[in-house]
């Protein structure tokens, strides 16, 4: 029986130091035919992606495969220059109607929310008192009256006397003076008779201007004063009405000169979201300075309101037209792209390729933009689709009919 093998304490035993070996051997073998056919199987499915891409190229014409875009042709037409500002509806009259006598108000012929036309009856004011006053001033008048024509007739007797040299001149002299005292007295009381009458005319009180009534400020029985703060009611003029807006200076020259040539400028009112035109009217004037601390100006339009679309006090967009530009090159908003350096539009060639052609902006209005320089009209440009698109990129151009359609 063969010896026993025997190791010292603390060294590894051969047979098990073989039988490691051996297992790491195979371990290692196994790994590598697993990676092998992983990496069998990548390849295989890399080739038929290739082949797939290949089979498609084939069937469209070969080369790269070209990329669906929307586009358009660049048009002629007009297109309208307009400043925009933000305006506030403005009455051209607003009063307030007060009483111009003190007394009772009787009767109140209004409804609020009234439209009234000028000279229309709107209240009255206990006129008795104005009557009395009215009587005392005829009488008055009357007594004067009587005692001038009294004098008149001693003059005319003295005239006479002092003719055949009865009376003196003295005496002459004081009754012509006591006739001129009495007209001078007779002017008197006319004035208060025409004061007494106007004061009756005031206790009704009548619009002085056309326009909207506002809410009642006081009732029917209540004393009213001349001197009251807030008086009666207040009249606001609707038709027609004034917006003032704003723009900035550096578009005022512009204005200046179409005014000075005696043009009459188109504005329009817009709700706050830009979205309903509420009236369209006219230029009236432009303010006297600029505000140097917003650096605007204020102008004055001036609109019919007929149907009653602005009300005062009201926030709205405005845009004046300055002027429109005859055939003009127009594109589509969309078409417009921007780099650091210009602005630029994808041109499509007669070969189905496109051309990034820079391009000078001249104005934007909705959803076109006139352009200066680098378009000429009839050229096709690319839409929708532009964010996959490289210059000297083949496309398969769809018009926007098309689209819809699909």
């Amino acid at each position: 029986m063969p010896d026993e093998i025997t190791t010292a304490p603390g060294i590894e035993n051969p047979a098990n130091k073989l039988a490691k070996r051996s297992f790491y051997k195979w371990g290692t073998i196994v790994l590598l035919i697993i990676a092998g056919i992983a990496i069998g199987r990548y390849l295989t499915g890399e080739r038929a992606i290739v082949a797939q891409q290949a089979s498609v190229n084939r069937r469209s014409g070969g080369g790269a495969q070209s990329i669906p875009v929307l586009a358009v042709k660049a048009k002629t037409g007009d297109i309208n220059d307009y400043l925009t500002g933000l305006g506030t509806v403005t009455p051209l009259n607003t009063i307030t109607v007060k009483s111009r006598v003190d007394g009772q108000l009787v009767k109140v012929w209004y409804r609020e929310g009234q439209t009234v036309r000028s000279g229309e009856l709107l209240a009255e004011i206990d006129p008795r008192p104005f009557d009395v006053q009215l009587n005392q001033a005829l009488g008055q008048l009357a007594r004067d009256e009587a005692l001038l024509n009294n004098a008149q007739a001693d003059l005319d007797r003295y005239k006479t006397l002092y003719a055949q040299d009865s009376v003196p001149k003295q005496q002459l002299d004081t009754q012509q003076s006591l006739v001129r005292q009495y007209e001078a007295a007779l002017k008197s009381d006319q004035a208060q008779v025409d004061n007494a009458k106007l004061q009756l005319t005031y206790c009704r009180i009548i619009a002085p201007a056309g326009g909207r009534l506002g809410l009642r400020l006081v009732d029917a029985g209540n004393m009213v004063h001349a001197n009251d703060a807030n008086g009666l009611v207040v009249i606001t003029q609707l038709t027609p009405i004034t917006v003032l807006f704003t723009i900035a200076e550096g578009s005022l020259p512009a204005v200046l000169a179409k005014l000075k040539a005696g043009a009459r400028l188109t504005v329009e009112a817009y709700d706050q979201e830009r979205k309903q035109k509420l009236a369209t009217g006219t230029l009236l004037t432009i303010d006297n300075q600029i505000d140097p601390t917003t650096g605007t100006v204020k102008l004055k339009a001036e609109f019919a309101n007929t149907d009653g679309a602005l009300f005062p006090n009201q926030f709205v967009n405005v845009r004046l037209l300055v002027q429109t530009i005859k055939d003009a090159v127009l594109v589509p908003n969309a078409a417009i792209q921007h780099s650091p350096r210009s602005a630029y539009v994808y041109v499509v060639k007669a070969d189905k390729s496109v051309e990034a052609r820079n391009v000078e902006l001249k104005l934007t209005e909705g959803d076109q933009t006139a352009i200066a320089s680098g378009l000429a009209p009839g050229e096709t440009i690319v839409i929708d689709g532009i964010d996959k698109l490289q210059p000297g990129a083949k496309v398969t151009v769809r018009e926007p009919g098309a689209r819809t359609q699909s």
